[in-house]
């Protein structure tokens, strides 16, 4: 697998003409190599050259948890008193373009700009990874459906009135929530908004001491990462299901219709070839058939795999298309300032025999005491 995904990142480099991708914290070493460096002071660096081996330059403490693959990658363990940058710098020497991780600290990334060549060229490492990432191997979708599968069964408690939420805060239930989750086979709760009334009509709500009342909407928006062996990545989940704690109001109910006809018809418009942008009006010009258009305030959707957040992105603009393997949430939502909120979202994968949905909790508004 990582072998495989090296061959791919050097015929991208190739492609993109750069002589060396360099990765440190984030997610891009975890998915091509297995490790995920520590956030440290401390350099952890991946170079990899077009046409040379690739290093894992890192700590020396640190080698122990790494799980090596040699026909992948080499170690080079530094000690306290040797200099990591200069470590780095030497494996490099002679490349004219790079590119570097997104997450990569930028006191690292100012240190090598200085020792290197004035004349090399700085990229994103996104420009190789980035599409790469984006589209999963079959594996990788196996793994996000069981990440899928385990929120879909926390969702079916929630909707089902077996988490009781009537009386207690919002907190409490997100705390709930992330339980839920861990005991779902998941290693980290990555968020678990719970918001109440008034409250979900802010879409990243913070769950606080607000307590839940009777008759009124309660939007949870959860998901986390995978529990995984040893020296494999873990993969992302993330679901939204709207409950009422009562009776809805009519006003209430016909845009929830609204909303989940625009959810369904932007899953069935998620086809190959289709662009991003494309698929966010179609779940955009529903709404403004209910007039709730300009309640609909973030983009449609993103991607998901290592990363809770990663390419492509489903908004206006991007009019890259669909390829087979994309993997990305559609969750549209209104938010009426001061009133309440509503979203549904689901994670979807894109394939030749047409969209995918990974979640398969229900849609429909649950009512529950």
């Amino acid at each position: 697998m990582f072998a495989e995904r090296m061959d791919r990142v050097r015929a991208a480099m190739d492609t993109s003409n750069l002589d060396v991708v360099l990765l440190s914290v984030g997610p891009d070493m975890p998915w091509l190599i297995g490790y995920e460096a520590m956030p440290l002071e401390r350099l952890t660096m991946l170079v990899v050259p077009r046409d040379k081996p690739a290093t894992l330059v890192i700590p020396s403490f640190e080698v122990p948890r790494v799980t090596e693959h040699d026909d992948v990658f080499g170690v080079r363990g530094w000690t306290e008193t040797e200099d990591p940058v200069a470590i780095v710098t030497n494996l490099v020497k002679g490349a004219g373009s790079a590119a570097i991780g997104d997450h990569t600290w930028s006191r690292f990334l100012i240190d090598l700009q200085q020792r290197m060549a004035s004349t090399v060229s700085w990229h994103s490492a996104q420009l190789v990874t980035g599409a790469l990432r984006a589209q999963k191997e079959p594996g990788e979708i196996d793994r996000l459906q069981a990440a899928a599968s385990g929120v879909d069964r926390v969702a079916a408690a929630l909707q089902g009135g077996e988490i009781p939420l009537v009386g207690r805060t919002e907190a409490d239930v997100s705390a709930e929530l992330g339980r839920r989750i861990l005991a779902e086979g998941h290693a980290a709760v990555n968020f678990a908004i719970v918001a109440a009334g008034e409250n979900a009509a802010s879409p990243h709500h913070h769950p606080g001491d607000r307590v839940i009342k009777p008759n009124e909407v309660v939007l949870c928006d959860f998901g986390g990462t995978t529990a995984e062996p040893e020296g494999q990545p873990g993969y992302c989940s993330d679901i939204t299901r709207c409950v009422y704690t009562g009776e809805p109001p009519g006003e209430f109910v016909e845009s929830y219709a609204a909303l989940q006809q625009a959810q369904s018809l932007a899953v069935a418009a998620a086809v190959v070839g289709a662009s991003a942008e494309s698929i966010d009006k179609v779940a955009r010009d529903r709404l403004a058939a209910s007039n709730l258009d300009q309640w609909f305030l973030h983009r449609l959707g993103h991607g998901i795999g290592v990363e809770a957040h990663e390419e492509p992105y489903l908004v206006e603009g991007n009019s890259n298309p669909l390829v087979a393997g994309n993997a990305f949430s559609i969750e549209p939502g209104f938010y009426i300032a001061d009133k309440w909120g509503a979203r549904i979202e689901d994670i979807v994968v894109s394939t030749e025999h047409g969209p995918r949905p990974l979640n398969q909790a229900s849609h429909d508004l649950a009512i529950v005491d």
